[in-house]
Protein backbone atom coordinates (compact mmCIF):
# COMPACT_ATOMS: atom_id res chain seq x y z
CA UNK A 1 0.00 0.00 0.00
CA UNK A 2 2.70 2.48 1.00
CA UNK A 3 4.83 1.21 -1.89
CA UNK A 4 2.20 2.53 -4.30
CA UNK A 5 2.27 5.88 -2.54
CA UNK A 6 6.08 5.96 -2.72
CA UNK A 7 5.96 5.18 -6.44
CA UNK A 8 3.58 8.08 -6.96
CA UNK A 9 5.73 10.46 -4.91
CA UNK A 10 8.85 9.57 -6.91
CA UNK A 11 7.75 12.00 -9.61
CA UNK A 12 8.15 14.80 -7.06
CA UNK A 13 11.30 13.58 -5.32
CA UNK A 14 13.65 10.80 -6.37
CA UNK A 15 14.40 9.96 -2.73
CA UNK A 16 11.17 7.97 -2.50
CA UNK A 17 12.74 5.38 -4.82
CA UNK A 18 14.51 3.98 -1.75
CA UNK A 19 11.27 2.18 -0.86
CA UNK A 20 11.79 -0.09 -3.87
CA UNK A 21 14.52 -1.89 -1.93
CA UNK A 22 13.31 -5.12 -0.37
CA UNK A 23 15.81 -4.88 2.46
CA UNK A 24 14.47 -1.50 3.58
CA UNK A 25 10.86 -2.64 3.41
CA UNK A 26 11.83 -5.78 5.31
CA UNK A 27 13.31 -3.67 8.10
CA UNK A 28 10.25 -1.43 8.13
CA UNK A 29 8.06 -4.55 8.22
CA UNK A 30 9.83 -5.80 11.36
CA UNK A 31 9.58 -2.45 13.11
CA UNK A 32 5.96 -1.87 12.14
CA UNK A 33 4.69 -5.24 13.33
CA UNK A 34 6.83 -5.08 16.49
CA UNK A 35 5.50 -1.63 17.42
CA UNK A 36 1.94 -2.71 16.68
CA UNK A 37 2.27 -5.84 18.84
CA UNK A 38 3.81 -3.93 21.75
CA UNK A 39 1.24 -1.16 21.47
CA UNK A 40 -1.85 -3.35 21.11
CA UNK A 41 -0.68 -6.10 23.48
CA UNK A 42 -1.69 -4.53 26.82
CA UNK A 43 -5.09 -3.53 25.44
CA UNK A 44 -5.71 -7.01 24.05
CA UNK A 45 -4.69 -8.70 27.31
CA UNK A 46 -7.05 -6.45 29.29
CA UNK A 47 -9.84 -7.16 26.82
CA UNK A 48 -9.32 -10.92 27.04
CA UNK A 49 -9.31 -10.70 30.83
CA UNK A 50 -12.51 -8.65 30.82
CA UNK A 51 -14.20 -11.20 28.56
CA UNK A 52 -12.85 -13.99 30.79
CA UNK A 53 -11.19 -15.71 27.83
CA UNK A 54 -8.87 -17.83 29.95
CA UNK A 55 -6.80 -20.94 29.36
CA UNK A 56 -8.02 -24.30 30.64
CA UNK A 57 -5.35 -26.63 32.03
CA UNK A 58 -5.09 -30.42 31.91
CA UNK A 59 -5.27 -31.90 35.39
CA UNK A 60 -3.15 -34.89 34.36
CA UNK A 61 -0.23 -32.69 33.31
CA UNK A 62 2.60 -31.11 35.32
CA UNK A 63 1.27 -29.65 38.56
CA UNK A 64 3.14 -26.41 37.93
CA UNK A 65 0.69 -25.70 35.10
CA UNK A 66 -2.33 -25.52 37.39
CA UNK A 67 -1.41 -21.94 38.29
CA UNK A 68 -1.79 -20.99 34.61
CA UNK A 69 -5.52 -21.64 34.63
CA UNK A 70 -7.38 -18.53 33.57
CA UNK A 71 -4.43 -16.88 31.82
CA UNK A 72 -5.81 -15.05 28.75
CA UNK A 73 -5.56 -17.04 25.54
CA UNK A 74 -6.32 -16.40 21.85
CA UNK A 75 -3.42 -13.94 21.90
CA UNK A 76 -2.47 -15.22 18.46
CA UNK A 77 -4.94 -12.67 17.13
CA UNK A 78 -2.40 -10.02 18.17
CA UNK A 79 0.27 -11.72 16.06
CA UNK A 80 -1.93 -12.15 13.01
CA UNK A 81 -3.27 -8.60 13.06
CA UNK A 82 0.25 -7.17 13.37
CA UNK A 83 1.52 -9.36 10.52
CA UNK A 84 -1.41 -8.52 8.27
CA UNK A 85 -1.22 -4.75 8.79
CA UNK A 86 2.55 -4.61 8.35
CA UNK A 87 2.46 -6.85 5.26
CA UNK A 88 -0.30 -4.83 3.62
CA UNK A 89 1.54 -1.58 4.34
CA UNK A 90 4.97 -2.52 3.00
CA UNK A 91 4.46 -5.30 0.43
CA UNK A 92 3.99 -5.09 -3.30
CA UNK A 93 0.30 -5.95 -3.38
CA UNK A 94 0.48 -7.05 -7.01
CA UNK A 95 2.61 -10.04 -5.94
CA UNK A 96 0.60 -13.27 -5.90
CA UNK A 97 2.83 -14.93 -3.33
CA UNK A 98 2.08 -12.23 -0.78
CA UNK A 99 -1.63 -12.83 -1.14
CA UNK A 100 -1.49 -16.62 -1.02
CA UNK A 101 0.68 -16.65 2.12
CA UNK A 102 -1.45 -14.00 3.79
CA UNK A 103 -4.66 -15.83 2.84
CA UNK A 104 -3.38 -19.18 4.14
CA UNK A 105 -2.27 -17.53 7.39
CA UNK A 106 -5.59 -15.84 8.05
CA UNK A 107 -7.73 -18.81 6.97
CA UNK A 108 -5.86 -21.24 9.20
CA UNK A 109 -6.08 -18.61 11.92
CA UNK A 110 -9.85 -18.59 11.45
CA UNK A 111 -9.95 -22.36 12.01
CA UNK A 112 -7.95 -21.91 15.20
CA UNK A 113 -10.16 -19.04 16.30
CA UNK A 114 -13.29 -21.19 16.03
CA UNK A 115 -11.56 -23.95 17.99
CA UNK A 116 -10.45 -21.53 20.72
CA UNK A 117 -13.84 -19.82 20.82
CA UNK A 118 -15.67 -23.07 21.43
CA UNK A 119 -13.22 -24.04 24.16
CA UNK A 120 -13.03 -20.82 26.14
CA UNK A 121 -16.31 -19.03 25.37
CA UNK A 122 -18.75 -21.90 24.90
CA UNK A 123 -16.87 -24.01 27.48
CA UNK A 124 -16.82 -26.96 25.10
CA UNK A 125 -13.69 -28.93 26.07
CA UNK A 126 -13.59 -30.59 22.65
CA UNK A 127 -13.45 -27.30 20.83
CA UNK A 128 -13.85 -27.73 17.11
CA UNK A 129 -14.15 -31.50 16.50
CA UNK A 130 -10.95 -32.92 15.00
CA UNK A 131 -12.67 -34.12 11.85
CA UNK A 132 -13.92 -30.59 11.09
CA UNK A 133 -10.63 -28.99 12.02
CA UNK A 134 -8.74 -31.26 9.63
CA UNK A 135 -11.46 -30.86 7.00
CA UNK A 136 -11.05 -27.09 6.87
CA UNK A 137 -7.28 -27.32 7.11
CA UNK A 138 -7.41 -29.71 4.18
CA UNK A 139 -9.67 -27.43 2.16
CA UNK A 140 -7.39 -24.43 2.64
CA UNK A 141 -4.19 -26.46 2.25
CA UNK A 142 -5.36 -28.07 -0.98
CA UNK A 143 -6.64 -24.72 -2.23
CA UNK A 144 -3.20 -23.17 -1.74
CA UNK A 145 -1.51 -26.17 -3.36
CA UNK A 146 -3.72 -26.04 -6.45
CA UNK A 147 -3.29 -22.27 -6.75
CA UNK A 148 0.50 -22.51 -6.56
CA UNK A 149 0.58 -25.29 -9.15
CA UNK A 150 -1.79 -23.52 -11.55
CA UNK A 151 0.17 -20.25 -11.35
CA UNK A 152 3.66 -21.79 -11.57
CA UNK A 153 5.64 -20.06 -14.30
CA UNK A 154 8.42 -22.61 -14.81
CA UNK A 155 9.05 -26.29 -14.00
CA UNK A 156 11.46 -25.54 -11.12
CA UNK A 157 8.53 -24.19 -9.11
CA UNK A 158 6.99 -27.67 -8.95
CA UNK A 159 10.23 -29.63 -8.46
CA UNK A 160 11.41 -31.16 -5.20
CA UNK A 161 14.90 -29.88 -4.40
CA UNK A 162 17.23 -31.98 -2.26
CA UNK A 163 19.62 -29.73 -0.31
CA UNK A 164 23.39 -30.31 -0.29
CA UNK A 165 23.25 -32.05 -3.68
CA UNK A 166 23.95 -29.90 -6.71
CA UNK A 167 21.83 -31.77 -9.25
CA UNK A 168 19.32 -33.58 -7.03
CA UNK A 169 15.90 -32.45 -8.20
CA UNK A 170 12.73 -34.49 -8.62
CA UNK A 171 9.93 -33.23 -10.90
CA UNK A 172 6.72 -33.83 -8.99
CA UNK A 173 4.00 -33.32 -11.55
CA UNK A 174 0.54 -32.10 -10.62
CA UNK A 175 -0.43 -34.87 -8.22
CA UNK A 176 2.94 -35.06 -6.51
CA UNK A 177 3.22 -31.31 -6.01
CA UNK A 178 -0.31 -30.91 -4.68
CA UNK A 179 0.01 -33.84 -2.27
CA UNK A 180 3.42 -32.71 -1.00
CA UNK A 181 2.26 -29.11 -0.58
CA UNK A 182 -0.83 -30.23 1.28
CA UNK A 183 1.16 -32.30 3.76
CA UNK A 184 3.78 -29.56 4.26
CA UNK A 185 1.20 -26.85 4.98
CA UNK A 186 -1.19 -28.90 7.11
CA UNK A 187 1.65 -30.79 8.80
CA UNK A 188 3.50 -27.59 9.70
CA UNK A 189 0.31 -26.06 11.03
CA UNK A 190 -0.38 -28.94 13.40
CA UNK A 191 3.29 -29.33 14.37
CA UNK A 192 3.54 -25.74 15.62
CA UNK A 193 0.22 -26.19 17.40
CA UNK A 194 1.51 -29.25 19.27
CA UNK A 195 4.65 -27.34 20.28
CA UNK A 196 2.64 -24.48 21.77
CA UNK A 197 2.45 -25.90 25.28
CA UNK A 198 4.89 -23.82 27.34
CA UNK A 199 5.45 -20.08 27.72
CA UNK A 200 7.28 -18.88 24.62
CA UNK A 201 8.16 -22.39 23.47
CA UNK A 202 6.50 -22.18 20.05
CA UNK A 203 6.85 -18.51 19.17
CA UNK A 204 10.65 -18.20 19.32
CA UNK A 205 11.36 -21.21 17.05
CA UNK A 206 8.68 -19.84 14.71
CA UNK A 207 10.48 -16.48 14.61
CA UNK A 208 13.85 -18.14 14.00
CA UNK A 209 12.58 -20.41 11.22
CA UNK A 210 10.57 -17.56 9.71
CA UNK A 211 13.66 -15.37 9.65
CA UNK A 212 15.70 -18.06 7.94
CA UNK A 213 12.96 -18.61 5.36
CA UNK A 214 13.05 -14.86 4.73
CA UNK A 215 16.71 -15.26 3.76
CA UNK A 216 15.75 -18.03 1.34
CA UNK A 217 12.98 -15.85 -0.10
CA UNK A 218 15.33 -12.95 -0.73
CA UNK A 219 17.97 -15.13 -2.37
CA UNK A 220 15.51 -17.21 -4.42
CA UNK A 221 13.88 -14.07 -5.75
CA UNK A 222 17.18 -12.68 -7.02
CA UNK A 223 18.39 -14.33 -10.22
CA UNK A 224 22.07 -13.64 -9.57
CA UNK A 225 22.08 -14.97 -6.02
CA UNK A 226 20.02 -17.98 -7.05
CA UNK A 227 22.40 -18.88 -9.88
CA UNK A 228 25.46 -18.40 -7.67
CA UNK A 229 24.08 -20.51 -4.82
CA UNK A 230 22.53 -23.12 -7.14
CA UNK A 231 19.09 -22.73 -5.61
CA UNK A 232 15.79 -22.40 -7.51
CA UNK A 233 15.12 -18.97 -8.95
CA UNK A 234 11.50 -18.14 -8.15
CA UNK A 235 10.52 -14.75 -9.61
CA UNK A 236 8.60 -12.70 -7.09
CA UNK A 237 9.54 -14.82 -4.08
CA UNK A 238 11.78 -12.06 -2.75
CA UNK A 239 8.72 -10.01 -1.86
CA UNK A 240 7.93 -12.53 0.87
CA UNK A 241 10.82 -11.14 2.90
CA UNK A 242 8.37 -8.44 3.97
CA UNK A 243 5.93 -11.06 5.30
CA UNK A 244 8.73 -12.96 7.04
CA UNK A 245 9.97 -9.71 8.56
CA UNK A 246 6.47 -8.88 9.77
CA UNK A 247 6.28 -12.35 11.31
CA UNK A 248 9.57 -11.73 13.15
CA UNK A 249 8.42 -8.39 14.53
CA UNK A 250 4.98 -9.63 15.54
CA UNK A 251 6.47 -12.76 17.09
CA UNK A 252 8.98 -10.82 19.17
CA UNK A 253 6.28 -8.37 20.21
CA UNK A 254 4.08 -11.25 21.33
CA UNK A 255 7.01 -12.88 23.14
CA UNK A 256 7.27 -9.72 25.26
CA UNK A 257 3.98 -10.78 26.86
CA UNK A 258 4.28 -14.53 26.36
CA UNK A 259 7.67 -15.06 27.98
CA UNK A 260 7.72 -17.02 31.24
CA UNK A 261 5.55 -16.49 33.23
CA UNK A 262 3.16 -15.74 30.37
CA UNK A 263 0.62 -12.92 30.53
CA UNK A 264 -1.16 -14.31 27.48
CA UNK A 265 -1.15 -17.51 25.43
CA UNK A 266 -1.16 -17.83 21.66
CA UNK A 267 -3.97 -20.33 21.33
CA UNK A 268 -4.83 -22.28 18.19
CA UNK A 269 -5.65 -19.04 16.38
CA UNK A 270 -1.93 -18.22 16.35
CA UNK A 271 -0.28 -21.63 16.29
CA UNK A 272 -2.26 -23.11 13.40
CA UNK A 273 -1.82 -19.95 11.34
CA UNK A 274 1.91 -19.50 11.90
CA UNK A 275 2.67 -23.14 11.14
CA UNK A 276 0.70 -22.96 7.90
CA UNK A 277 2.52 -19.76 6.95
CA UNK A 278 5.94 -21.39 7.41
CA UNK A 279 4.86 -24.39 5.33
CA UNK A 280 3.51 -22.24 2.51
CA UNK A 281 6.65 -20.10 2.31
CA UNK A 282 8.87 -23.20 2.28
CA UNK A 283 6.86 -24.61 -0.62
CA UNK A 284 7.11 -21.40 -2.62
CA UNK A 285 10.91 -21.23 -2.33
CA UNK A 286 11.18 -25.03 -2.82
CA UNK A 287 12.79 -25.66 0.58
CA UNK A 288 10.44 -28.21 2.11
CA UNK A 289 13.29 -30.46 3.23
CA UNK A 290 15.19 -27.53 4.73
CA UNK A 291 12.02 -26.57 6.64
CA UNK A 292 11.96 -30.12 8.03
CA UNK A 293 15.53 -29.61 9.26
CA UNK A 294 15.12 -26.10 10.67
CA UNK A 295 11.81 -26.97 12.28
CA UNK A 296 13.28 -30.02 13.97
CA UNK A 297 11.74 -29.05 17.32
CA UNK A 298 8.29 -29.03 15.71
CA UNK A 299 9.04 -32.40 14.09
CA UNK A 300 10.25 -33.86 17.40
CA UNK A 301 7.11 -32.70 19.19
CA UNK A 302 4.88 -34.20 16.50
CA UNK A 303 6.72 -37.52 16.38
CA UNK A 304 6.55 -37.81 20.17
CA UNK A 305 2.75 -37.65 19.99
CA UNK A 306 2.59 -40.16 17.14
CA UNK A 307 4.92 -42.60 18.92
CA UNK A 308 3.06 -42.20 22.22
CA UNK A 309 -0.35 -42.85 20.69
CA UNK A 310 0.86 -45.77 18.54
CA UNK A 311 2.69 -47.39 21.44
CA UNK A 312 -0.28 -47.11 23.78
CA UNK A 313 -2.72 -48.49 21.24
CA UNK A 314 -0.48 -51.38 20.22
CA UNK A 315 1.09 -52.36 23.54
CA UNK A 316 -0.84 -50.49 26.21
CA UNK A 317 2.42 -48.85 27.33
CA UNK A 318 3.64 -45.27 27.01
CA UNK A 319 7.09 -44.39 25.68
CA UNK A 320 7.11 -40.95 27.28
CA UNK A 321 5.77 -39.84 30.63
CA UNK A 322 3.57 -37.44 28.71
CA UNK A 323 3.33 -36.18 25.14
CA UNK A 324 4.18 -33.82 23.48
CA UNK A 325 7.75 -34.36 24.57
CA UNK A 326 8.20 -31.01 26.34
CA UNK A 327 5.84 -32.31 29.04
CA UNK A 328 7.97 -35.46 29.35
CA UNK A 329 10.99 -33.37 30.32
CA UNK A 330 8.90 -31.36 32.77
CA UNK A 331 7.71 -34.54 34.49
CA UNK A 332 11.35 -35.66 34.68
CA UNK A 333 12.03 -32.61 36.83
CA UNK A 334 13.23 -29.98 34.37
CA UNK A 335 11.94 -26.50 35.29
CA UNK A 336 9.78 -24.99 32.55
CA UNK A 337 12.27 -22.20 31.64
CA UNK A 338 15.02 -24.83 31.18
CA UNK A 339 12.89 -26.81 28.73
CA UNK A 340 11.99 -23.65 26.81
CA UNK A 341 15.50 -22.24 26.49
CA UNK A 342 17.05 -25.58 25.57
CA UNK A 343 14.49 -26.08 22.81
CA UNK A 344 15.31 -22.57 21.60
CA UNK A 345 19.00 -23.43 21.52
CA UNK A 346 18.28 -26.58 19.52
CA UNK A 347 16.30 -24.49 17.03
CA UNK A 348 19.16 -22.00 16.63
CA UNK A 349 21.51 -24.88 15.79
CA UNK A 350 19.05 -26.43 13.32
CA UNK A 351 18.38 -23.08 11.63
CA UNK A 352 22.12 -22.57 11.17
CA UNK A 353 22.36 -26.04 9.62
CA UNK A 354 19.49 -25.14 7.31
CA UNK A 355 21.19 -21.92 6.24
CA UNK A 356 24.44 -23.81 5.71
CA UNK A 357 22.77 -25.83 2.95
CA UNK A 358 22.94 -22.68 0.83
CA UNK A 359 26.67 -23.29 0.37
CA UNK A 360 27.00 -27.04 0.92
CA UNK A 361 26.23 -28.21 -2.59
Amino acid sequence: MLLLLAEYLQQFHKGFAVFQYLTLRGILGVLTSLILALWLGPWMIRTLQTLQIGQSVRTDGPQSHLSKKGTPTMGGALILSSIAISTLLWSDLSNRYVWVVLAVTLLFGAVGWVDDYRKVIEKNSRGLPSRWKYFWQSVFGLGAAIFLFMTAQNPIETTLIVPMFKDAALPLGAAGFIVLTYFVIVGSSNAVNLTDGLDGLAIMPTVLVGGALGVFCYLSGNVRFAEYLLIPYVPGAGELIVFCSALIGAGLGFLWFNTYPAQVFMGDVGALALGAALGTIAVIVRQEIVLFIMGGVFVMETLSVIVQVASFKLTGKRVFRMAPIHHHFELKGWPEPRVIVRFWIITVILVLIGLATLKLR
